[in-house]
Order: C-alpha cells, then structure tokens, then sequence
C-alpha cells in the first residue's frame, strides 16, 4: 500500500473552515526498529470520540509510508489509503488502534519526518513532518501522552521526555506532558555528551546534555552556559520552571532551520550550538545564545502551550521571538539588541509587507505551512507583542501572562484567547488591536507639526498601502513613543506614549517656553514607516533616545545616498560632522558607535528610490555605497586609529557584551583602514588574529580591497575540515568580493569539491550570500538570477523547504527596470515549468509571479 505519488496537489486551506477532531488521544505507544532504508514502525493508540466534534470519518494524515498492517482492538482492518493519508470505519465508541508501517530515512532528503544526517537518524515534525513518520492526526490541536520504545544498534538513543528504562540495544522513554506530533523527536546515533546540571527554583534537579558528533564535544561550553542563563532567566522574569528530569540538546548538521523546541529534547542545527573562539564569531556566539533560549522559552509558549491550529503560528513564535529578545537585553545591551532588530525587520519583513508576499501574521488561508514560517510571523508577531506591552504597561502585562499561563496550561490555544487574557486582566477592550494579527502590509504615518504660543502639536496620520487580497485596511491602534527636546539640547518632555488609533490625530503638548524638536517613535515603539520633516542633525546630536539617535543617522546617511545616485551630489558633509561627533564619544557603548558606522543596506536605498518614483540601478546604488565609504575613511583618517585604539581587547578572549562590543568597533574601523592602506593593516590582523572574529573581520577587508586570494587559501587550508568554518569561508567571498567577482565567485564555488549542495547550511552559504549581495544578484546580465535558478531547479527534487524559502530573494522583481523584471520573469517562468514541482515552491513561485 505504498504512496508513490510524485506530487500531491496544492489544496487551500481556511482559518474560517477549522473543526476539531472527531477523537480524543488518550495514549500513544510507538515502537521503532531502526535500520537507515527500512525502519519499521509500530503504533499503539487509544482513541475515544470527541464529544466537543462534529461528527467525522475518521481520517489520519501519513505520506511517503509503506502500510505493513493495520488494527482496531486486535482485529486487522483494510482502511482506504491515498496520497494525502488513510480513511476507516472505526467503532463508535472508544478503540485501540494498532498500525506497522515502513520508511527508509537514508533517502529523506527533504529532512522532515525521521532521516539520516551524518550516519545519525534524527527528526523534524514541525510543521508536518510526523505524518512521514506514522499514520497519525497530525495537527496541533490533538494532544497526547507519549512513550516511545527506540530499538537500534546505535549506542545513544533519544527521544521525548524522561528515560524510562533502557537495555543493551534499545531505550523507552516517556513524556508525560500532552504533546501534538509536531514536538515528537527522537535522535540515534554514535554521541558525545556535554553534561550540565540545573535546580530549579523549588529545588529539582535537572539533567542537561548538549550531545554532538565525536570531535565536536570541545565546542558545547558556551551553549550550556546559554541554556544554564536561560533557564534562570525565565524563572527570574516569568516564574516559569522547567518540568522534566531532563533536558537535552542534539547538534545536527543536516537541518532545515535553526532549532525545533521538542519536550525535552531539542534539535540544533550544528551551527546554532557549536561554537568555540577559534571557530566561532562574535555574532556566532550571541546568536547561539539567542537561540538557545528560544528554544528553552518555547517550553511553556509553544509546548506546555500551543497552538490550536497553523494559522496561530505567530502565537507561539511571536511571544517565543519576544521573550529572546527581552533575554539577550537583559544580558547584553538593550540599545543595540534593539537597533539589530529593527535592522533585521526593515531589512527581511518590510520587503515582505511591501510586495506579493506580503501576508497578515496571522494567515487566513495557506497551501503549504512551511511557506509561512516567515519574517512577518516571527519579527512582526514579535513587534505585536512589544505593542501590546507597551500599550498595557509592564505591570499589566506580567500580570495577564501569568493569567494566560494559569487559564491555558495544557491547552491549543488561539489569538482570541491570548488577547482575551489582556483583556480580562486590564478591562481594555482590544478588538481594534487585533488588526494587527489580521491585516497584512507595514503602515505609514506622516508627522506634521505646529507652534503656536508655546502649544506644540503634533498631527498623525496612518494609511497602510493595499497587500494581495487586502485593498483597504482599518486604522491599527500604533502606539508612538514620542519625547520633545528643547533648542539648547535639553528634554523638555520626557518619553510618553501617544495611542494613534485613527486615520489621523492631533496630539497637543502645552506651557513650552519655546518651539520643541519632536523625536517620534522613539525605540521603535510600533514597526511603522515614519514620515517626519525633523532635524535629524539635531537629534543625532542631542536626542536622548538611542535608537531615535541612530535613526536620525540613518535617516541622514539614506538621503545622502539618494541624493548621490539620483543627482551626483558630493556626501553631506554636516551628517559627516555629527557622526563624527558621536564616534568621538568614548562614553557610548562601543558596539552602539560601530552600529553608528554601518550603512543602510543596498535593498533598503532601492526600496526608497522605488518608493519616490525612480528605478533603481543597483550598480549605481554600489557605486554610491563605495563612494561614500572612501569618503568616511579620508575624512576621518585621523578619527580611525584612535577608534582602533580604543577597540583593543587585553586577556583571554570572552564572547561577552563588553569584548564583543570593542571587537565590533574595531572592526568597523578597520574596514575604512582598509581604504587607505590598501589592505596592509587587514594583512597584519589576518596573520595575528588569535580569534575568529578577528581573522574572519581581516579576510572581509582584503577581499573587499581585491587581496584576498592568498588569505583565502590559507584559511582553506587551515579549516577545511571544519565544516562550519568552511560555511563561512564559501559565504564571504561572495559577499565581500565587487559585484561581477561576486558572480563570478559564486558560479566556481558550486564546483569546488566541497560544495555539498544537499546540506542546507552550505546551499544558503554561497547562495544566501548572493542574494543579499544586491550588486551582484541584480547583475544586469542577469547570471545571478540564472544562477540561483538553475540550483533551485536542482535542490527542489530533494529539499523543498529550502528552495522555497530561496525563492523570495526574487520578491522585490517589480521595482526594477523593465529589462531586469523579463529576465526574473524568465527564470521564474522556468521553475514553474519543472516537472513535478514540489507545492512549497509552487506555492511561493506563484505567489510572486502574481504580483
């Protein structure tokens, strides 16, 4: 009864069309005899009717499964299988359901359900993944006690929950918390443990292992110190306590995404827990921190609480997003975690809102789940969360998450109930926040300002440009941050915030001895596009705020490059002056001056030239970006070595805020350096560096000053047999290399002989780099788009999820000139035109060619 249907047809489904499951799950016995091309496995489950359901067949989701044997309370039955899963006459009341079925995870390349990484069998259920496994009801809303038998000859054999009891050659383990298949796990394979201890607040103790492949087990240090924070941290500030005797972690080299949150047993990409100075960048260490605790705080948001179906996906994730973002604040610099956030969103979810992939965060309708684990979700549910708290304040909000912990605990829950807890515990009602969750795109608000006899005012305006199936959007309720700031530089008002809750509103502030400068939107309270006439000099120099201090810089430095590429002007010299001012500053936190000193992005100043009518050229946005550059570096020639300086780092190297923040500095410095001394410098820090923030930082620079060749291969050869290592040496000689070499680059790296195109890390090394290499991926002879193509084309046979996640570095096709929108058209053209084209790709393929 094998499925061998090459393709299963796209069907829509509808938030509006959710029913609940017609049976309950009172248990679930799973039996697996491990072998990589015929793993036999065995169900055991209790069924019972919903009597909260309407009345149904009985139905199971399963793909790509060899059907062996299937029973109802001992006695075979013959259900009616299809490529979607199996139908069966069940008894009316409740029954014991019994199935063997066969799968081969040697040939999983799609890296869903139960495959092989490395010789190691391991899983990934989210979104829906377990139906590769077994015949099951897999969705989120059907929640069930698991205990899993594991039978291998391997020697380490995982999987949910506490271990049961275990023998030569097989282990059963129990979860006794309810779980929807989506969070099931199990690893096998020849394992080293990192081991670690935790006690929780009332005095348990818990069991922690970090397990990795033999030769990794020196790079697990800093991930346990991250999950030991994480774990604190969310007792500290959420009263939440970890609830099993265990917690363990597996590093997989073979992975989709970044990390899966499965009870008691998480599952890393190799690259979001390995780290060590030598292999390891700053970035590198804080993002594994970041991670890591994700995937802990996912415990009570996401498993002790899910989700009742897909469509609330942001529920979890968003809340998840937000809770790590209050965790890194908290350890490191809330500022600067602040402005690498709202980088991250304007960077990857405003594009997003902007064109034909724009969806609300919380879908109404989907064809393929995967296709919306998306930056709307994630950041923008974040920022809806942010919102929220900011509008009830801190006080309130601790108050109705611990109500939504108490009422939901156990539960698939919805956003309705989620802002319900808001609204029982506030007595706000919050029917208009909501549309946060259901309208798509990003709002615009226009700032206009009076004086008049020491009343300032303030007249806000919203409007949210028309998204794929959304013309016209209801006014959102945006809570704006706003302070005011008097002529000699002096806060006149501190930070309140204005509730714009209409198409337009004015906002007085009375008794001002004289005209204020307003500073809007300060932290970026709402993700919203400000259209403000202020005096950005002025606020980089006296705004008190942060992130409104940086904005004001980049505000300045996006009209400079403008104004470079639409009329040749020289860059502004007074925006030069004030940051210059600003860098001088050696009270501010070092890694805030090195954010001062990056750019905005090349997609970023595209969006803006689209936006005011003119086609973007992005070789001419390169060009203004390398101009302003050498500009920044000759002014400040004098500035550069005391930055330098000052950056130097003494004793043993440690991943924290402090050394992180002096080594971004000096970084940045020596990038304008580079500038000038052709390279010399960036040669002496290669040879020196005793880290790899320091030798990675130094290779960029000589690759971006055309030295590079020789460094490049002494890197090879140094880590070539770091797998990780070698992601990052494949990534940034594409993206630190001038345009045509970054192509150029790219075409010879899919022939090197370690471009193992099957491994989503190194796929999206070399071809993430190109795409978000603007100069280079918008080439007008249009290679980077043929060239992404063609792999794209290749890796979909193996690895859907991947290629189409892939595909929206072509989203943004509509704003460029015609001749560039008929070459994307084309290659768009030809992956649709593949035959038997996986419906993840379709799917977003379509999406964006409809636009």
């Amino acid at each position: 009864m094998k499925d061998a249907s090459p393709q299963i047809t796209p069907e829509t489904i509808y938030l509006k069309d959710y029913t609940a499951f017609g049976w309950q799950i009172e248990d679930v016995h799973l039996t697996f005899h491990l072998s990589p091309g015929a793993t036999r496995v065995v169900s055991k489950i209790h069924f019972a009717p919903n009597p909260d359901a309407p009345e149904q067949e009985f139905f199971l989701h399963g793909e790509q499964l060899n059907l062996i044997r299937t029973a109802i309370d001992g006695e075979e039955v013959s259900p009616e299988v299809d490529a979607h899963g199996l139908h069966c006459k069940v008894p009316s009341g409740p029954f014991l359901w019994e199935c063997e079925v066969e799968i081969a995870p040697d040939a999983n390349t799609a890296l869903e359900g139960l495959y092989m990484s490395g010789g190691m069998y391991c899983t990934q259920c989210e979104a829906e993944g377990f139906r590769k496994i077994t015949y099951y009801p897999d969705r989120p809303d059907v929640m069930a006690v698991f205990t899993v038998r594991v039978e291998g000859d391997m020697p380490v054999l995982l999987s949910n929950g506490n271990l049961k009891d275990k023998g030569d050659g097989w282990a059963e383990w129990h979860d006794p918390w309810p779980k929807p298949a989506y969070l099931f796990a199990l690893v096998a394979g020849d394992l080293i443990n990192h081991p670690g201890a935790f006690k929780t607040m009332s005095g348990k103790d818990v069991e922690l292992n970090i397990w990795v492949r033999p030769g990794d087990e020196g790079k697990c240090a800093f991930g346990m110190e991250a999950l030991i924070a994480s774990m604190t941290w969310d007792e500290e500030v959420y009263g939440r306590e970890y609830d099993l005797d265990v917690f363990n972690i597996v590093a997989v080299d073979d992975f989709n995404m970044g990390a899966m949150e499965n009870k008691g047993l998480n599952v890393f990409n190799s690259s979001c827990v390995l780290a060590s100075p030598e292999t390891s960048t700053d970035a590198n260490f804080e993002r594994i921190e970041a991670i890591i605790a994700h995937e802990y705080f996912h415990n009570w948001t996401g498993n002790r609480i899910t989700c009742r179906d897909w469509f609330q996906l942001c529920l979890k994730e968003g809340l998840t997003v937000f809770r790590d973002g209050q965790f890194t604040s908290d350890l490191r610099s809330a500022p600067v975690k602040r402005i690498e956030d709202v980088i991250t969103l304007r960077g990857r979810q405003f594009p997003e809102d902007q064109g034909p992939l724009a969806h609300p965060v919380r879908p109404e309708s989907f064809q393929e789940i995967n296709n919306f684990y998306t930056a709307t979700v994630y950041e923008k549910g974040a920022e809806v969360i942010g919102m929220l708290k900011t509008l009830v304040g801190d006080v309130a909000y601790s108050k109705a998450v611990d109500l939504y912990f108490e009422r939901h605990d156990g539960d698939a829950a919805t956003i309705e109930d989620w802002i319900k807890v808001f609204e029982d515990s506030t007595g706000r009602d919050l029917t208009q926040f909501k549309r946060w969750y259901s309208q798509a795109g990003t709002p615009l608000v226009d700032v206009s300002e009076d004086w008049n006899d020491g009343t300032f005012t303030l007249t806000l305006k919203q409007h949210t440009p028309p998204s794929p199936g959304q013309d016209v959007k209801e006014p959102y309720v945006i809570p704006i941050a706003v302070g005011l700031i008097g002529p000699n530089g002096d806060e006149v008002l501190e930070t309140q915030i204005l509730e714009l809750t209409e198409a337009e509103q004015s906002f007085s502030f009375d008794g001002l001895p004289t005209r204020p400068v307003a500073s809007v939107n300060r932290g970026f309270s709402a993700p919203v596009v400000l259209s403000h006439d202020v005096d950005r000099a002025f606020l980089l120099a006296h705004d008190t705020d942060p992130f409104n201090r940086w904005d004001a810089s980049q505000g300045l430095a996006k009209e400079c490059l403008v104004a470079m590429i639409r009329d040749g002007a020289e860059p502004d010299p007074i925006w030069l002056d004030g940051l210059e001012r600003v860098l001088r500053d050696s009270t501010l936190d070092p890694a805030y001056r090195s954010l001062m000193l990056d750019l905005p992005g090349a997609s970023e100043i595209a969006q803006i030239l689209a936006d005011q009518g003119v086609t973007p050229d992005p070789e001419a946005i390169w060009a203004a970006g390398e101009r302003l550059v050498l500009a920044r570096a000759e002014g400040w020639k004098d500035l550069l070595p005391q930055l330098a300086k000052e950056a130097q780092v003494k004793g043993t190297y440690k991943p924290d805020a402090e050394q992180s923040g002096k080594r971004a500095l000096g970084a940045s410095a020596a990038t304008l350096i580079s500038r000038l001394d052709g390279g010399a410098a960036a040669q002496e820090r290669f040879e020196g560096a005793d880290n790899m923030t320091l030798q990675l930082s130094a290779l960029a620079n000589l690759i971006r000053v055309g030295k590079g060749d020789e460094a490049l291969s002494k890197f090879y050869e140094q880590w070539k047999d770091d797998r990780l290592v070698m992601d990052k040496w494949f990534g940034l000689q594409i993206g630190a290399s001038q345009p045509e070499a970054a192509i150029e680059r790219a075409e010879a790296l899919t022939q090197h002989a370690d471009f193992d195109w099957t491994n989503p890390n190194r796929f999206r090394a070399v071809f993430g780099a190109l795409a978000m290499h603007h100069a280079a991926f918008h080439h007008v002879s249009g290679r980077g788009y043929a060239l992404l193509t063609d792999w794209l084309i290749k890796l979909d046979d193996k690895n859907p999820q991947t290629t189409a996640r892939m595909c929206s570095a072509f989203q943004t096709w509509k704003r460029y000139d015609a001749d560039r929108q008929a070459l994307i058209k084309t290659q768009l053209e030809r992956i649709m035109a593949k035959p038997n084209l996986s419906r993840d790709t379709s799917e977003m393929v379509s999406r964006i060619l409809a636009s």
